[in-house]
């Protein structure tokens, strides 16, 4: 692995930015090293939340603009903020998965899971970390962090609710993953007195079930990665265990998997750029 270093030994400093339709992720790395990074809610303006987040990074680590190399944008908002390169979801989710999970050694993760606030993303390895397949669900709000908070909020909870719900429980099954249909289908459910805490779990085991026919399609080999704001459920990675049959493989920098990836690839990028041409 390298340094992220210049000729003159000089550490290279990197940005990745991740513009999703809930937050904006930015990472920055010193050389190969993880740095600093934070979350900010997107807003209206994912352009301009996606500048001002790199800012606020190069800000508190007393940087300018003018000492970092290179910076990637990945993202649905990729296109919308200035960067020196913009790079697909899928790509940046393989790489910054690999570096969460196993440092960036190959084999470290197989089949990833993502679950971010509009889409859904179930990405499939080789073994030396190279992208085989993958499925992307951004048609459809079901099987989303938008359908959990939506449902959450119905249920008069918050998502964090949902994250720790009791081991025996038993869930209350949802037949609808439609959000229409779904939400009137609570609303019946809640009306009969059905406990909210079975109706939370339920919805939770919709989503994996989802999760879990995207992760067969594409070709389901261990170890599984589960990337995004939503695999801070506990509660989800359980119910997704029990489907798999297979461990489930969380970070708490989870949600910034897309982020440290375009980090990591504007890091080979800046290298690159800085090898002496030979004759």
């Amino acid at each position: 692995m390298g340094t992220g270093a210049d000729g003159a030994g000089a550490p290279i400093w990197t940005v990745g930015v991740d513009i999703g339709s809930v937050g904006v992720k930015a990472v920055l790395m010193r050389g190969s090293e993880w740095a600093d990074r934070c979350v900010v809610p997107t807003g209206w303006n994912p352009g301009e939340t996606g500048t001002d987040a790199c800012a606020r990074l190069l800000e508190r680590n007393g940087l300018t603009r003018g000492d970092v190399a290179r910076t990637v944008a990945t993202g649905y908002g990729r296109n919308a903020v200035e960067a020196d390169g913009r790079v697909t979801e899928i790509s940046c989710h393989a790489v910054g998965a690999g570096r969460l999970f196993r440092d960036g050694e190959p084999g470290g993760v197989r089949t990833i899971l993502d679950i971010g606030g509009q889409d859904s993303k179930a990405i499939a390895l080789d073994r030396d970390g190279n992208v085989v397949n993958f499925l992307m669900n951004d048609k459809c709000a079901a099987g989303t962090g938008r359908f959990l908070q939506n449902m959450a909020v119905m249920l008069g909870c918050t998502l964090d609710d949902f994250s720790s719900l009791p081991d025996d429980l038993e869930p209350r099954a949802i037949s609808s993953m439609c959000t229409v249909f779904a939400e009137s289908e609570v609303v019946g459910l809640l009306a009969q007195g059905v406990d909210k805490r079975a109706l939370s779990l339920g919805l939770l085991d919709s989503v994996a079930s989802r999760a879990e026919g995207m992760l067969r399609r594409v070709g389901l080999h261990e170890p599984v990665a589960f990337t995004g704001g939503v695999s801070r459920s506990r509660s989800l990675v359980r119910l997704l265990e029990k489907r798999l049959g297979c461990a489930v493989r969380v970070s708490p920098d989870s949600q910034f998997a897309g982020a440290l990836g375009a980090a990591i690839l504007a890091q080979k990028q800046a290298l690159r750029g800085r090898e002496p041409h030979r004759s």
